[in-house]
């Protein structure tokens, strides 16, 4: 049995970009960490394919595996209007799981001290002289990994203790379509011209792959998912909206359910064991957005090892934005603010590349000051006196 230096459970977005930074080339004399990435075998444990987004300036290093990438942001009230944001410095970045699974393989496959284990991997926990975990391989046989430090991306088993849980929950179809209807210079974050649900709000997201093809999904957030055929529903309305005569075809389905909850999601589960990803807080409540913040924990681990130091994971987001979404949330939930008309504002009176800073929580204080003015005050400051009185529920 070979003990590592670091051993990574789970290879989606967390676990690929923590092996893809433990294994850049080291500085002159510094030693290469020996990692082990452990995946669950092949078969309904692994998840399929999906789709990451998020904003950076152009010429950034996962550039090559991209889908897509727009300089335009849109985002349309329920009657239409539409608001068309234009960052200066940033670009809108669309990456697939398998693209990225494949550019972080290649670096990978160069790297003296790594290696890649399919398992079911159990439990991850302190054990001899660091952390054990314990599962099984493919074929049933026990597999017992050990490592000085672990980390673990496998999404919790019961969500931590919260005061609010909504989910986003999304259906998405890659449409093509008889004639041209998409803008490939512009994407949809979010286009509030669909039926509201009666807790939270709904929105359609259009990422336009060229004239006749896009990424169309149906997202809501909402206290819990839908049916498969009410999904469908709604996209079949959305899409008749969106694309008017034109026919199109379902050329694949993508899917999905991103918790958004106040919840305090630990990143440390021993001395030498630490979540990371969703499970250790990457996942922005408010929002969903997750890609960048497992970056930013990536590297922040990654720079602790090679200083000897114990590489514990960074809070992906400073505490006043924690504050500001467990706020939003609370009140979402209990209809205090429309969600269409809360968005809307923010994109319409917030100049836009603070507002994406704001959402990927690199804003300073005064700043968070300013958007909050420009959000339903009355409503917000009422929900935020309110929070501290509330119970975290398991």
């Amino acid at each position: 049995m070979r003990d590592e230096d670091v051993l990574i459970v789970g290879a989606g977005a967390a676990g690929l970009s923590l092996a893809y930074r433990l294994c850049a080339p080291p500085p002159p004399g510094a030693p290469t960490p020996r990692v082990t990435l452990v995946d669950a075998p092949p078969g309904p444990l692994r998840p399929p394919e999906r789709t990451w987004c998020y904003w950076e300036p152009p010429g950034g290093e996962f550039d090559e595996a991209l889908t897509a990438s727009w300089g335009r942001l849109r985002v349309r009230g329920p009657a239409g209007e539409p608001i068309v944001g234009r960052p200066a410095h940033l670009r809108y970045k669309m990456l697939r799981s398998g693209d990225f699974e494949a550019f972080v393989g290649r670096r990978l496959d160069g790297c003296p001290g790594f290696r890649r284990v399919a398992a079911a991997v159990h439990t991850v926990a302190d054990g001899p002289g660091g952390a054990e975990a314990r599962g099984a391989d493919a074929a049933g046989a026990p597999v017992v990994l050990r490592a000085r430090w672990a980390f673990d991306s496998r999404p919790p088993p019961p969500s931590p203790p919260a005061r609010t849980r909504l989910a986003q929950h999304f259906r998405g179809w890659f449409l093509r379509t008889d004639r041209p209807r998409f803008d490939p210079a512009v994407v949809d974050l979010m286009d509030f011209r669909t039926p509201q649900p009666p807790r939270g709000t709904s929105f359609g997201y259009v990422l336009p792959l060229g004239p006749r093809e896009a990424l169309v999904e149906y997202t809501e957030f909402s206290p819990a998912p839908l049916d498969d055929a009410a999904y469908d529903r709604a996209l079949a309305h959305y899409a008749r909206q969106l694309l008017g005569p034109a026919r199109w075809e379902v050329v694949a389905v993508e899917q999905g359910v991103i918790p958004m909850t106040d919840a305090r999601f630990p990143r440390r589960a021993g001395a030498s064991v630490f979540r990371i990803g969703t499970a250790g807080g990457a996942t922005r409540p408010a929002t969903g957005y997750t890609f960048a913040a497992v970056q930013r924990q990536a590297r922040a681990v990654a720079a602790a090892w090679r200083r000897g130091r114990p590489p514990v994971p960074p809070r992906p987001y400073p505490a006043p934005h924690r504050v500001m979404d467990a706020v939003l949330l609370r009140a979402l939930a209990a209809g205090r603010v429309d969600g269409a008309a809360f968005f809307t504002g923010l994109f319409r009176h917030v100049p836009i590349e603070r507002l994406l800073r704001f959402l990927d929580g690199r804003t300073r204080l005064a700043e968070n000051l300013a958007i909050g003015l420009r959000t339903p005050v009355p409503a917000m400051l009422r929900t935020a006196l309110e929070l501290p009185w509330l119970r975290r529920r398991p």
